[in-house]
């Protein structure tokens, strides 16, 4: 039953990540309870409740309810748990902190990591597709992207990061494929990006809890917002489906809020 159940959401167009672990999620609950009963779910969901946060919670809840609805049992589908959100951001790389990385990755010569925070900060682009940039990209321009559903969002290349980046790939003659390549010449993980990262933080004295892929991508919604308030299209291009998404980023981060206080209070 698994298997087919793998088959029906690879035809749903969702990607790898998201149904290795509704797959898993689906394996866990299969093991662990008889059968499927509006009884069985509910002790499932208070063993998700009693061990997992409510992001992962409501992840392992939203794969038994699509499992629901490949045996035909929509009607016994599970409420999502309410994430309590906070009203400030945590752990968002400063502006002065992600301009000293960059500048201190250029003045060490360490070019391709220099490109790669640019690329994160400016494009807003996510870790997976960042991966996915390629020469003839920077040449266009912009890169076309496909999500689950097969809509298409459109990540662009700032006009000043396109014209330096192109001059740093002809001087390694490099006109065509993946542009962030590890030692062995291949494409860089996700993962060996993140570990990179946080021996930067080290390196420069920078905070490890904010030097992280999706750390930039933060940054980049606050810049944007920054320079145009313009939260409609900020959500097209960061690729949320509700602008209510796009919203955190008119917060403040914690340390914004804290130096706003430290300055304004003095009664």
């Amino acid at each position: 039953m698994v298997t087919e159940f793998q088959e029906y959401l690879v035809k749903s167009n969702l990607s790898q990540t998201t149904i290795k672990a509704y797959v898993v999620a689906v394996k866990y609950y299969l093991k662990n309870y008889e059968n499927v009963s509006a009884n069985n779910l509910l002790a499932y969901k208070g063993y998700l409740l009693e061990h997992f946060k409510p992001q992962t919670v409501n992840l392992r809840i939203q794969a038994v309810n699509k499992y629901l609805e490949f045996l035909e049992s929509a009607s016994l589908k599970m409420k999502f748990v309410r994430v309590q959100q906070k009203d400030f951001l945590e752990n968002v790389i400063s502006d002065a902190d992600y301009k000293f990385l960059k500048c201190k990755l250029k003045e060490d010569g360490l070019d391709e990591w220099y490109f790669l925070v640019w690329f994160l900060g400016a494009t807003g682009a996510r870790i997976s597709e960042l991966i996915q940039i390629k020469a003839e990209h920077v040449v266009a321009g912009y890169l076309d992207i496909y999500s689950k559903g097969g809509k298409m969002r459109r990540l662009y290349i700032p006009y000043n990061l396109r014209l330096e980046a192109q001059e740093w790939l002809q001087s390694k003659n490099i006109y065509s494929g993946y542009i962030f390549l590890n030692r062995f010449g291949k494409r860089i993980t996700a993962r060996g990006v993140g570990q990179q990262l946080k021996h930067f933080a080290e390196l420069y004295g920078i905070n490890r809890d904010v030097v992280y892929p999706h750390s930039f991508r933060h940054r980049f919604a606050k810049n944007f917002l920054d320079k145009l308030n313009d939260l409609a299209l900020l959500a097209d291009l960061m690729g949320h489906e509700s602008i209510e998404t796009t919203r955190i980023y008119l917060r403040r981060t914690a340390n914004e809020q804290k130096e706003i206080v430290d300055r304004v209070v003095d009664w």
